[in-house]
């Protein structure tokens, strides 16, 4: 009876279906077109990382600005802290024509006394080159070891007083696990060719002849971390009998010591010193693919090896 009261009921009812279905319909299509947008931002956002289309510091600039460098984190040639890495970074820096100066933003343990030689090497080249260009590091966190050598190829270094500077020294180190073995049962066979070939082998007892060997090689490259520091230096470094120990100073301490020269950012340096504010980043960073490539390559094999016995340091 209700039906035969409405003779329109169906038609209404059909009109509803229909807009009901043209409003999922709509729904459906924002939706998709929501998420092919994401999808090319993604897209897009992993091509930037893997091939990196931004060279740090070329072209990015007419105007006159401080250039600046980051170093952070260990010293070595498998990390971002690598010398081929910063050193090009440098050259970028300093022979670009609109940068009034170069700063090295020194955040760093030390490291690889080889990669930290190859970077002090290559700024004294690069301040010789162009000799009206100045070179200034600023420390934040910590400049250590194998950081500090780097550092004092600099014009000036400048800190905060809660910076940690200093650590002139050389260190090697491992493990020994003859005592484990011998409680387990476990014998170690080792064949080489050379009687010092399997020098420092973990799992063989200590020969106090190698020992003496490798004093006498770190003893070498500790000397010749001095002689940078002080040809760096220069008569800034007072005469203090632990300045070469390998302790580690603050930045209030460093001042006093001549280790550094003062307080100052990067900021700092290019308003007040440089008199161009605008800092430019020129450090080259490391994408995506590196990255994986460094994660999942050779490295790990690397790894495993310096977990038992490690390379001289400067940390």
């Amino acid at each position: 009876m209700e039906n035969n009261s409405n003779p329109n009921w169906e038609r209404q009812a059909l009109e509803h279906l229909l807009l009901e279905n043209l409003k999922e319909t709509r729904k459906a299509r924002r939706w998709k077109a929501v998420l092919r947008v994401l999808t090319l931002l993604v897209i897009v956002a992993v091509l930037f990382a893997v091939f990196d289309f931004h060279l740090p510091g070329r072209g990015m600039s007419v105007e006159r600005h401080t250039a600046m460098v980051t170093l952070e984190g260990e010293i070595s040639s498998s990390t971002i802290a690598n010398a081929m890495d910063i050193n090009s970074s440098l050259v970028s820096a300093f022979e670009n024509e609109h940068s009034a100066g170069v700063v090295l933003r020194i955040n760093s343990p030390g490291g690889s006394p080889v990669q930290a030689g190859m970077i002090n090497d290559e700024i004294h080249r690069l301040r010789k080159l162009y000799p009206n260009k100045p070179f200034y590091v600023v420390v934040e966190d910590i400049c250590a070891s194998g950081g500090y050598y780097v550092a004092v190829a600099a014009d000036q270094i400048l800190v905060d007083k809660a910076s940690l500077v200093g650590s002139i020294g050389v260190i090697m180190e491992g493990f020994g696990f003859t005592g484990l073995m011998d409680k387990l049962g476990v014998t170690r066979r080792m064949i080489t060719a050379g009687s010092n070939k399997g020098m420092l082998d973990p799992f063989s007892k200590e020969e106090p002849k190698q020992v003496e060997m490798v004093k006498t090689m770190i003893d070498e490259i500790h000397q010749q971390f001095i002689q940078v520091v002080k040809e760096g230096r220069g008569s800034r470094l007072k005469d203090a009998p632990e300045l070469f120990s390998g302790r580690i100073w603050n930045g209030e301490q460093a001042v006093k010591l001549g280790l550094v020269d003062g307080y100052g950012t990067v900021d700092s340096v290019a308003r007040d010193i440089f008199k161009a504010p605008d800092v430019l980043d020129y450090t080259m960073k490391e994408n995506f693919a590196e990255r994986v490539a460094k994660r999942f390559g050779a490295e790990a094999g690397a790894a495993a090896g310096k977990a038992l016995v490690k390379a001289p340091d400067l940390k």
